[in-house]
């Protein structure tokens, strides 16, 4: 008797992970991301229709959720999970997809009321996704017309109120939840029918829930890994706040008294512990902190979503005001006092974090490139804190931007958090020019020379963010200050050159960090060319004993031809003076870091700043601002020992860390495609085994997967090879060059060199 329980039990086992595996089969080979736990709708052929349309195919899986413990029946549901996203076009008629959709309601609503195996966490999951499908893959006026659906909304959304209360433990589950009351709620304006969809009673409840879990997550106990904190995890916050927002949108009045009421008294609170004579309890504010950082999260997600939704009501525009009013109240607030003392505090951090990507969000909908210059917001912040106009609002981000860069210099995450706002004010077109009519702007311009090494990050990148350039006619023109005549061109390059020598004399206590802050505020400053030269150049020895990526990088930005911006008179010397810098700086790195053994972290410590370099030369070859033949003619190494040291980097690298490593894999071979279409000689005056090996690696990239490298930069390589040979060998003159002497030489070394060439090609023209 125990034998044959055993047998059923494996046969129940065996035959559940069959049809799993069955309804996880990729039909139509999408090749979904078997990394996501997300998919699309599920292709099954059309001669299961039979089976699926049986209602007892759903009650099977039901039945084997019921009857089955952990981890079978996880399986059960998500075999369900799989059939509520089957294909519309199996159903031949709405009454058999609506009786399928009601056995599905029926079924979920059932294990809501009994809770049955919901106490483990993985069925607990399975089942928000099972939930989630629902609106995926119906719309809500098919949802309305299946009788239970009534009770079924409601059971639903006791259940997401719950599953908020229990945040900690079901955090990754709410998301599908959320999920579905979004996609519910969003559908509501496409509604036709006066059957109702009871979401006004039940979404304000969910609402409110989210808001007070999220609220009150601070007094609870977080795990000592910080990654498990949302406000200290980008990705898991986008997570929590990717489908909110909508949710706020629907009935925005009530949800933005939610918001308020719970924000103004905890709001009311920090300030008087600003100015509190009293000792503070820096317990009690690190928790004050937390929740008001989740409060300015959840309002700076509602401001997003403006941007893709029709919300531009004048009345939503007010509450806009109402929620952003008590934000920057707040901004005002975290830099006095008390507050101003906890820059070190990891809850203060976090706190400033959140408003940056406030005001990001606010800048998006209100500030420049996409403002409302009629929009009600301003009328009501005038009121309210006496922010009439955005170019008011604008220089107090700034404001606050500067505050950041001067008490935060050793925080790395507000400090990249803070340069990435400034830098999207200093891109966007309206934006940069507003910058420039800022008089906190041009004071500091001016007084550059006179500031304190604390407060020197902030005039570097103040200065250098608010340069704009504008296309004209095909030519770039400088904003600054509005005055684009010689007067201006004098003191952009005055302040320019003060500014990179402190750099310069900087290098050598702080070479990582100050070159960081180049690289982020001047990749983009093509225009200051000149002032760069007379600083960097004269300098470029004293920067060479400490090449870092950071200064590597700024180099692959500054040679970047983008937008023809490196535009040079036909009598400059500036375009073979700029690539002679680049040489230095790669010989000089390229010298160092094949010189010295590299036993541990093989990719940051060699292999990464190698790849960096190789974009530099393949961007600074094919900038058109360099007339190359001019090295040869006047006897200069620059190219040729750039070229010499670039070949040496890459022949220490084996052919199979190339491909492991997909950074070095795309610079590599568009170095390839730069050489062979550019600069071919050098490659054909190579010994043969270096020919070789060459030939090897773009055979190799030929066949591989990644299309952008096989099917352009490998076969324009090898399209170039065999163009040279038919014009240079195949019928070229009896006084060859040296070039194609090399090539026939190559191949008189090798004889099969030339069927291996002819094989690449082959493969090239059959892609």
């Amino acid at each position: 008797m125990l034998h044959h329980h055993a047998v059923s039990g494996v046969l129940k086992e065996l035959t559940l992970s069959l049809a799993l595996k069955c309804l996880s089969f990729d039909f139509i080979g999408s090749s979904v991301d078997e990394s996501s736990e997300e998919f699309g709708t599920l292709q099954i052929p059309s001669s299961w229709k039979p089976v699926v349309q049986d209602p007892s195919t759903l009650q099977i899986f039901f039945d084997y959720y019921r009857i089955m413990g952990p981890p079978l029946s996880k399986e059960a549901l998500e075999c369900l999970v799989r059939l509520a996203s089957v294909r519309r076009s199996l159903f031949t008629d709405d009454p058999a997809r609506f009786q399928f959709l009601g056995h599905l309601m029926n079924g979920t609503k059932e294990i809501i009321q009994t809770g049955e195996g919901l106490a483990d966490h993985d069925n607990y999951h399975e089942f928000c996704r099972l939930l989630g499908r629902f609106k995926v893959n119906y719309q809500l006026s098919e949802l309305l017309s299946v009788e239970s659906y009534g009770e079924w909304i409601h059971l639903v959304a006791e259940f997401t109120t719950k599953s908020l209360q229990s945040w900690q433990w079901a955090s990754s589950s709410v998301y599908y939840l959320l999920g579905l009351w979004s996609r519910l709620v969003t559908s509501v304006p496409y509604l036709k029918g006066e059957t109702p969809s009871l979401l006004d009673e039940t979404v304000p409840k969910i609402t409110e829930g989210f808001i007070t879990s999220r609220f009150n997550s601070n007094q609870a106990d977080f795990p000592d890994d910080l990654s498990e904190d949302p406000l200290d995890n980008a990705e898991l916050l986008q997570d929590h706040l990717e489908f909110f927002p909508y949710l706020c949108r629907y009935q925005y009045e009530t949800s933005s008294l939610c918001i308020m009421k719970i924000m103004d008294p905890i709001l009311q609170v920090y300030t008087e512990r600003a100015s509190s004579p009293m000792p503070v309890d820096a317990n009690e504010l690190a928790v004050i902190e937390g929740q008001i950082s989740w409060i300015v999260h959840i309002i700076a997600a509602i401001l997003k979503v403006r941007q893709i939704t029709s919300c531009r009501t004048e009345s939503q525009e007010l509450i806009d005001a109402e929620l952003a009013a008590r934000v920057l109240q707040l901004s005002n607030v975290t830099d006095i006092g008390v507050h101003s003392q906890r820059y070190g505090e990891i809850s203060k951090q976090r706190l400033d974090r959140a408003i940056l990507t406030f005001f990001q969000n606010f800048r998006k909908s209100y500030v420049g490139d996409h403002a409302m210059h009629s929009s009600k917001l301003y009328l009501r912040l005038s009121e309210l804190l006496g922010l009439h106009d955005h170019l008011v609002l604008l220089n107090f981000i700034v404001g606050k931007i500067a505050m950041n860069l001067k008490h935060y210099p050793q925080c790395e995450d507000v400090i990249e958090h803070t340069l990435s706002l400034f830098l999207e004010l200093a891109s966007g077109y309206m934006t940069g020019k507003l910058l420039l009519k800022l008089d906190s702007i041009k004071f500091i311009i001016v007084n550059h020379t006179v500031t304190p090494y604390s407060y020197f990050a902030s005039v570097f990148v103040l200065y250098f963010g608010l340069v704009q350039r504008r296309e004209k006619k095909g030519r770039t023109q400088s904003c600054l200050l509005d005055d684009p005549g010689p007067a201006c061109t004098t003191l952009r390059c005055r302040v320019c050159v003060v500014v990179i020598n402190e750099i310069l004399a900087l290098l050598s206590c702080s070479p990582d960090n100050v070159m960081i802050g180049l690289i982020w505020n001047c990749s983009d400053a093509a225009f200051t060319f000149d002032a760069i030269a007379m600083s960097f150049y004269c300098s470029s020895l004293h920067g060479l004993r400490c090449v870092t990526t950071p200064l590597l990088k700024f180099m692959a930005e500054f040679v970047l031809n983008k937008a023809q911006r490196l535009s040079f008179d036909s009598s400059s010397p500036n375009g073979i003076l700029l690539f002679r810098e680049v040489s230095k700086l790669v010989v000089a790195y390229g010298s160092s870091i094949l010189s010295r053994p590299i036993n541990t972290d093989i990719y940051n410590n060699k292999y990464k700043g190698i790849w960096i370099s190789l974009i530099i030369l393949s961007r600074a070859l094919s900038g058109n601002y360099v007339n190359f033949g001019v090295f040869e003619l006047y006897g200069d190494r620059a190219l040729a020992d750039a070229l010499d040291v670039s070949l040496k980097m890459i022949l220490s690298i084996p052919l199979a860390d190339i491909f492991a490593y997909r950074k070095l894999t795309k610079a590599y071979f568009a170095f390839m495609e730069v050489l062979f279409s550019n600069h071919i000689s050098f490659i054909l005056n190579l010994d043969t085994n270096t020919f070789l090996n060459i030939i090897g690696s773009l055979e190799a990239g030929l066949k591989g997967l990644d299309t952008g490298i096989s099917s352009q930069q490998c076969a324009s390589a090898v399209d170039n090879l065999a163009t040279f040979y038919f014009n240079h060998v195949t019928i070229g003159e009896v006084s060859a060059s040296p070039a194609s002497m090399n090539f026939t030489r190559h191949i008189a070394e090798c004889p099969n060199l030339f069927t291996e060439v002819h094989c690449v090609i082959y493969i090239y023209i059959y892609i």
